[in-house]
């Protein structure tokens, strides 16, 4: 009990942008939330661009970021090889070896999932590298094949950092919050993509790695199902308590 004439000191009331933030938090969380917003956005940035001419915003924020130095390169070439493919099976491996099988068994599906999708989408869309587009692009490095929406790279960022996030302590998802966006402007500044191209490769990364965990959440509720369904005629076969 509280000594008399004492009174229990409230929480401080939390802000509209804090409650909305939580919110925010709370709805991504659920997979079903993270598909839709996927979808949806997939459909709004393919939608979006047209295989024979770049509209003038996009043109722009291209042009701000593939026109930065050359001595970028460097680093933005070590940041970039987080999307490519083969940081899947480097992630997945290292999921292993620190214990988590069920990580690296998510890190390998969505990884490859969103590597392998995004060229069904680049055959569908068949939109040009920025290069065609796009006069007076800077290229760097090895030239990009192919066609450009949507970048591989960014789905499989994305992909990988959505799956690891919530076994992350703060260090690591800070980390990871700040690759995942530097791996679509890498993409832009070499001169391999579009913004659009990357916006469409965050919605895919985004929808391959909801629908895995999906999944994952249907086969564990069936897995417990059976094993509930097994052990019920097992407890029924005991003696009533006297």
């Amino acid at each position: 009990m509280r000594p008399a004439g004492t009174y229990a000191r409230s929480a401080p009331p939390q802000s509209p942008a804090g409650k909305h933030d939580v919110s925010l938090r709370e709805a991504l969380a659920d997979p079903r939330v993270r598909l839709g917003v996927g979808i949806a956005a997939l459909l709004a940035t393919a939608s979006a661009v047209r295989p024979d001419r770049v509209g003038p915003g996009e043109a722009r924020a291209f042009q701000a970021v593939n026109g930065l130095p050359d001595a970028v390169y460097p680093p933005a070439w070590v940041v970039m090889q987080l999307g490519a493919f083969g940081a899947v099976p480097a992630a997945a491996v290292t999921a292993a070896l620190a214990g988590d099988r069920e990580l690296a068994g998510r890190l390998l599906v969505g990884g490859t999932g969103a590597w392998a999708l995004s060229k069904l989408v680049k055959q569908i869309v068949r939109r040009p590298r920025p290069t065609v587009l796009l006069p007076g692009t800077r290229g760097r490095g090895r030239d990009a094949a192919g066609l450009g929406y949507l970048s591989g790279h960014a789905a499989v960022a994305v992909a990988l950092g959505a799956a690891a996030l919530p076994r992350l302590g703060p260090a690591g998802r800070a980390l990871t919050l700040t690759a995942i966006p530097l791996v679509g402007l890498t993409r832009v500044y070499v001169g391999a993509h579009l913004p659009l191209d990357i916006a469409g490769g965050v919605a895919l990364g985004l929808a391959v790695e909801a629908a895995a965990a999906l999944v994952k959440r249907s086969s564990c509720a069936a897995a417990g199902a059976r094993r509930a369904s097994r052990a019920a005629p097992a407890a029924s076969r005991w003696p009533a308590g006297r």
